[in-house]
């Protein structure tokens, strides 16, 4: 045992530990977590679920609102659909993007209202 291990804090809180232990997820589904936050990373990204959030919109109004090109925007769109957090409808030929689920604006709102804190 080395010295760091003989000098615990306070002995350890085995109770504590096991409780932890049993509630903690798969291995894989906090992969999938990790993985889903990644997407959160793009501030692109984040822009494009802020203005679905806002109202369903095709590639090119998200474009005009994001001064950004419609390939461009179509590229992130995509991102978002394979983390199912954008969803597409189509109306003839225009396809609409909107938010899949009330999930995916909960979690932009509490990261813009952390880092506003």
């Amino acid at each position: 045992m080395s010295s760091t291990e003989n000098n615990c804090c306070c002995g350890g809180h085995e109770d504590i530990a096991e409780k932890i232990s049993n509630i903690m997820p798969d291995e894989a589904v906090l992969y999938d977590a990790a993985e889903l936050l990644k997407v959160f990373g793009d501030p692109t990204r984040i822009r494009i679920i802020f203005v679905l959030g806002q109202n369903e919109l095709c590639v090119c109004d998200i474009a005009k609102l994001l001064n950004m090109t419609q390939s461009a925007i179509s590229h992130q769109l995509r991102v978002l659909k394979q983390a199912r957090l954008v969803k597409a409808r189509r109306n003839g030929k225009t396809i609409f993007y909107s938010l899949c689920d009330d999930h995916v604006q909960k979690i932009f709102y509490c990261a813009m209202e952390h880092v506003m804190e």
